[in-house]
């Protein structure tokens, strides 16, 4: 009798363990971002003039806030240490990713020296390798998966499958769940998950930016190029304080 009574509980109890388990469909993700600014500088001709005027790292905040399986990404605030003259964040805080996971689409706005682009198009596949690899990120047991944009850019990026869209910051995506900790070593920055409010969540500020004129990935790939080239020339000692601006700019 004792031993059936045991089984009885041992049953119940693993069965309140599975209905305890929630899966997230709606929330609002904040996350630190950090820079390495002197290392994304490199060493060229910007990098002399400036090197002494910069701090090595910056931190800012951006929240990730997401319902019926879209999302928008946005620029919060600035970390309480050191900042960037205004010239090198010029238009930085506008930048807003809007991705709408049920047709596939995406908005975003990002600033090009100070003018901004909205870029409309599909949301570009990106290859993802799954690897054994896991741990805790804001209390969320998070899975590592490697992948690959822009043709040569790896990301490494850890995700829970406990948030149910295949999100991620900037423009990061397409994994079984929400990426709470990004790396992207080709840019010297790192995204951690800081907060996941799962109250409060504004489902009408979810929503595309509206402009007169919407660009295409490929017409602002090309913007982009003609944008650098009348910015910095084709000075060789600049080639990666360029590849840096074209990178984040992708993003």
């Amino acid at each position: 009798m004792k031993v059936k009574i045991f089984i009885l509980v041992v049953f119940i109890s693993l069965t309140s363990l599975s209905y305890a388990q929630q899966f997230i469909d709606k929330a609002i993700i904040e996350f630190e971002v950090k820079t390495n600014v002197k290392k994304s500088m490199g060493t060229g001709g910007w990098a002399s003039m400036l090197k002494d005027k910069l701090p090595e790292f910056i931190t800012k905040y951006y929240k990730y806030s997401f319902a019926d399986n879209k999302s928008i990404y946005q620029f919060d605030r600035w970390g309480t240490g050191p900042r960037l003259p205004e010239f090198m964040t010029r238009g930085e805080e506008d930048n807003t990713w809007y991705y709408n996971f049920i047709n596939q689409k995406m908005n975003k706005q990002k600033s090009v020296f100070g003018t901004s682009f909205v870029i409309e198009d599909s949301i570009p596949p990106i290859e993802w390798k799954l690897t054994n690899e896991s741990r805790l990120i804001a209390g969320f047991n998070c899975r590592k998966a490697v992948g690959k944009v822009m043709d040569s850019v790896y990301v490494f990026a850890f995700y829970t499958d406990e948030i149910t869209i295949s999100g991620g910051p900037c423009s990061i995506n397409g994994l079984p769940g929400m990426i709470l900790g990004l790396t992207i070593p080709r840019v010297y920055t790192s995204w951690i998950a800081t907060k996941i409010m799962v109250n409060n969540v504004d489902v009408k500020e979810i929503k595309p930016i509206v402009t007169k004129k919407n660009y295409s990935t490929k017409l602002f790939n090309t913007t982009l190029d003609e944008r650098l080239k009348e910015f910095s020339g084709s000075n060789e000692d600049d080639k990666q304080w360029r590849e840096q601006m074209y990178w984040n700019a992708l993003l």
